[in-house]
């Protein structure tokens, strides 16, 4: 086991802002609001999040995807209090107080946001010892939280924001089971926390999975639900359950149910694991059968076999660039899946499930859409962008708060040294809220977790 360095060597992150010492990695001093809590506000582990100080700043020159499909070149973007001010043309009028970054050659985009992760919550490359994000001791475990799983210092965090320019993400549990329990949407800073990271007015999801992984799981131990048929059984049973208690039959406080009841009445948005497009069909129907929605089917790799149900019912596919073929309801999976679903109208999304992916999403929309002009559809560069930040944000259902470079939503910005749907791009600055996280050409802004503090290789910002 190495040795750990002194901290007086240096500390850096939220254990940095803790002990009052200058943080490697953002400017200001720091937020340190998830030493706060919740109490009063009548919600339980409700967000503590507070956006680290920022300086009025106009990005002049760079290429601008805005997040919603538009593009703007030789553009300008003024943020300021955390806010997006404008988004225009150079000719734009920039106000004295702002402190100009001069774009010229390089892009601009929203921060990506990730809506299928397990950082802070499964094994890492870098931690291994943590996996806390499958409660597999029952086919149904709506109760369990992953925020109550999750871990702040896990290191994925800081190369996700430094090497792939994510700034919010949805952690979700596990798919041992047909209903995991509720995720919890992250603003990607540095925090003591789980709830100083918590988005703060995001809705909770609930984490469903489909076909193999239940009936593998629960199957094995000879218990129900061993086939496809004993996976719907079980979830109709719940939701019957489910909808009694939402009508009042609550003599019991029941955790499980009130997280259903709130997928029930709208509060709670499902995000659910599948892969075949039968399967996705049917569970559309079993939706409309208790009154509730998808809002995402997450790997979906055979979307492009039900694009149209899947506008239809403005639900999103929330997709890999060309993982397929692991296990067999993944095997029919194509690199067009991307092409073909947002040729067909309904909504894409570019995720993980991975803490690698993570730092590259940019480059798997790349791929995506490469696949689908070897087949004859054309996607421009901006829409690609679409598929990581603004369709992202409406999964999440933020769209009204991040996402794209709208006034007024939150200052949530990557500056690109390249185009970055190129192999050759990489995060040059990145804003949270107005405050620069990361800066490549700054060491004291090039944040690291505490957890790899003293760590051969790591964190050596000198």
């Amino acid at each position: 086991m190495p040795k750990r360095r002194s901290l007086a060597v240096k500390v850096t992150g939220a254990l940095g802002l803790a002990l009052g010492l200058p943080l490697a990695g953002c400017a200001g001093t720091g937020n340190l609001d998830g030493a706060r809590t919740a109490a009063g506000t009548g919600i339980p582990y409700a967000s503590t999040y507070a956006a680290y100080p920022g300086v009025a700043t106009a990005l002049v020159g760079a290429t601008i995807f805005d997040g919603n499909g538009g593009r703007i070149d030789d553009g300008v973007v003024l943020f300021e209090d955390g806010r997006i001010v404008a988004t225009g043309e150079r000719a734009m009028a920039i106000p004295d107080q702002y402190q100009r970054i001069d774009g010229t050659g390089k892009f601009v985009t929203p921060g990506i946001i990730d809506v299928h992760s397990h950082l802070g919550d499964y094994p890492s490359p870098s931690v291994d010892a943590h996996s806390d994000g499958n409660e597999a001791t029952s086919p149904t475990t709506p109760e369990v939280w992953a925020e109550h799983s999750v871990w702040p210092q896990d290191p994925g965090f800081s190369r996700a924001l430094a090497n792939g320019g994510v700034t919010s993400l949805q952690i979700l549990p596990g798919s041992a089971n047909l209903m995991g329990g509720r995720s919890v949407t992250l603003k990607n800073v540095p925090s003591r926390t789980v709830q100083g990271m918590k988005f703060p007015g995001a809705p909770y999801g609930m984490k469903m999975a489909c076909g193999e992984n239940p009936k593998r799981v629960y199957g094995s131990r000879n218990t129900m639900p061993s086939t496809r048929m004993g996976n719907f059984a079980v979830n109709r049973q719940t939701w019957i359950d489910a909808r009694a208690y939402a009508d009042g039959d609550m003599k019991k406080r029941d955790l499980g149910k009130e997280t259903l009841a709130g997928v029930l009445n709208g509060d709670i948005l499902v995000h659910n694991h599948c892969y075949r497009a039968d399967e996705m069909a049917l569970v559309l129907d079993m939706a409309k059968e208790f009154g509730y929605r998808v809002t995402a089917f997450h790997h979906a790799v055979e979307s492009y076999k039900i694009a149209d149900l899947l506008r239809e019912n403005d639900v999103c596919s929330a997709i890999w660039a060309d993982w397929w073929g692991f296990k067999m309801e993944s095997y029919d999976g194509i690199p067009e899946n991307a092409a073909l679903v947002h040729n067909g109208g309904a909504c894409v999304i570019i995720h993980s499930d991975d803490a690698n992916g993570i730092q590259r999403l940019n480059q798997e929309a790349a791929k995506a859409q490469a696949a689908g002009r070897r087949m004859g559809v054309e996607i421009s560069d901006a829409e690609v962008v679409r598929w990581l930040t603004g369709n992202a944000a409406k999964a999440l259902g933020v769209a009204d708060q991040t996402g794209t470079l709208q006034s007024g939503k939150m200052a949530d910005v990557v500056l690109w040294n390249a185009n970055p749907l190129s192999v050759y791009a990489r995060p040059e600055k990145v804003w949270i809220d107005g405050s620069l996280m990361y800066d490549a050409t700054d060491p004291r802004r090039r944040p690291v977790s505490d957890f790899e503090l003293g760590q051969p290789g790591e964190g050596d910002t000198k």
